[in-house]
């Protein structure tokens, strides 16, 4: 985790191989050429052929993809239809796929979710023209979050680096607040902004995941990689030292009324999206800070009129005691569901460059892609957060939550989600959230 404070490092065994189909694409292809990256990228005539393409995002982000998909259905002649699963993806996937109807290509929030479902026999592998495309454009990092057990799967084809803190501008010149470095000096800086008249961090606790995000900075700085790196396995329990130190730590926000936003029954109450906007939105805002990752941007230019870089700036998530600034990454990865040349078409398209150049146009967007220009990117705040990530190599760790067995990480209303909202209302109770951790996640792991 020695990288750079701003990197981004974000962010399933299937019943068929998909060669059968690789080598009917080389044959029928209608969009041969080389790629933005220099390498060579078929895509099959698909005229006639209905794609269903399954993933989390909504708002502008499922707009930003869309234009991905128009542009892959202008190539192929395919028709492509995008289907949002919902935050409790595993349980809306897993029944489609039982019901005999999966979607074509789904893009997994959870590495615990592929690994699940290539355990249960419900992924496809990819095929030569994914695999080329992947193998030009991905350092072995990325490529290995996307295979289980030997086997390739899945194309990382969106991140997010998950330790950024994005602030007012005004209302910190406003306190004459300056941009923490520490997780004290950070504590400090909201002090400093409340008295100025502005609440200070705004924090979105009707979604559970964002909780899990400040817990997973705090805890891999504080604690370090490899205690990170066991509880993440669940080689030690949530009831561990390390834990109750670290939601101690959190504790020194969440239980202060002068510091959340709102208070904790808004807190609660406000979801992602509305924890943003109430930060670039107003005059003088409802509050001058919000955690989370980059996407961020995309939120704040699609809902708001605040700027990129200028009323909206962001820094990275600060030090925690005697530990190294924090890097948390998380990502989507597409998988195929059905063993057909339009699911892998698509995901041979989504690993190209020219795909992330269309889809870093609408910002809120980076791309593990080594080959993609930063001048893809919007604006100079995108660029130097993709310049890090890109310098950053695989030196990275990938969201807790997200690689944990999804009834515990990456289920709405239950296991680590839940016991975190419960935190959020009671930040002095340390001990009550770390037993229903631990029971919750010994009941998912089996152990």
């Amino acid at each position: 985790m020695a990288v750079s404070a701003l990197a981004l490092t974000t962010a399933a065994c299937g019943g068929g191989s998909g060669k059968k189909d690789d080598a009917k694409n080389t044959s029928s292809a209608s969009s041969t050429g080389s790629g933005s990256d220099g390498s060579e990228l078929k895509l099959p005539d698909l005229h006639g052929q209905k794609l269903e393409v399954a993933a989390v995002w909504t708002g502008p982000e499922q707009k930003a993809f869309q234009k991905v998909l128009d542009q892959f259905d202008k190539l192929t002649g395919a028709k492509s239809t995008f289907v949002p699963t919902g935050d409790s993806q595993s349980t809306f996937l897993g029944t489609k796929i039982e019901g005999g109807q999966p979607p074509d290509v789904a893009f997994l929030a959870q590495p615990g979710v592929l690994h699940q479902f290539a355990d249960k026999g419900w992924l496809k592998p990819l095929g030569p023209g994914a695999q080329a495309q992947l193998s030009k454009n991905y350092s072995k990092g990325w490529q290995d979050l996307g295979a289980w057990k030997g086997k390739q799967y899945g194309v990382y084809a969106k991140v997010a680096n998950k330790s950024l803190i994005w602030y007012n501008s005004s209302a910190f010149s406003n306190a004459g607040a300056t941009v923490p470095k520490t997780w004290a000096d950070f504590l400090k800086t909201a002090e400093t902004v409340y008295e100025s008249g502005t609440p200070a961090v705004s924090i979105g606790g009707a979604d559970g995941w964002t909780l899990t995000d400040w817990f997973e900075n705090i805890y891999l700085s504080q604690a370090g990689p490899a205690k990170y790196d066991a509880l993440t396995a669940h080689k030690i329990k949530w009831t561990d030292p390390s834990v109750k130190t670290a939601l101690t730590t959190l504790a020194q926000l969440f239980g202060n009324k002068d510091l959340v936003a709102g208070g904790t029954s808004t807190a609660l109450a406000n979801d992602f999206p509305k924890s943003v906007t109430q930060v670039f939105s107003g005059n003088p805002p409802k509050a001058a800070m919000v955690y989370e990752a980059d996407f961020v941007a995309s939120f704040i230019s699609a809902n708001t009129k605040a700027k990129v870089g200028t009323d909206a700036k962001v820094f990275p998530f600060p030090a925690v005691g005697n530990g190294k600034a924090p890097v948390v990454s998380g990502g989507d990865v597409g998988v195929a569901l059905k063993d057909n040349a339009g699911a892998q078409a698509l995901l041979t398209y989504v690993a190209s460059t020219d795909a992330a150049k269309i889809w870093a146009s609408s910002g809120g967007y980076l791309s593990p892609n080594k080959a993609l220009p930063f001048s893809a990117y919007p604006d100079a705040t995108e660029r130097t957060i993709a310049q890090a990530l890109i310098g950053s190599g695989d030196d990275f760790r990938f969201d807790m939550s997200d690689q944990a067995p999804a009834a515990f990480g990456g289920t709405k209303g239950q296991g680590e989600w839940k016991d975190l909202q419960v935190f959020l209302a009671k930040p002095s109770d340390v001990a009550g959230v770390q037993a229903k951790l631990e029971s919750d996640a010994a009941k998912a792991y089996g152990s």
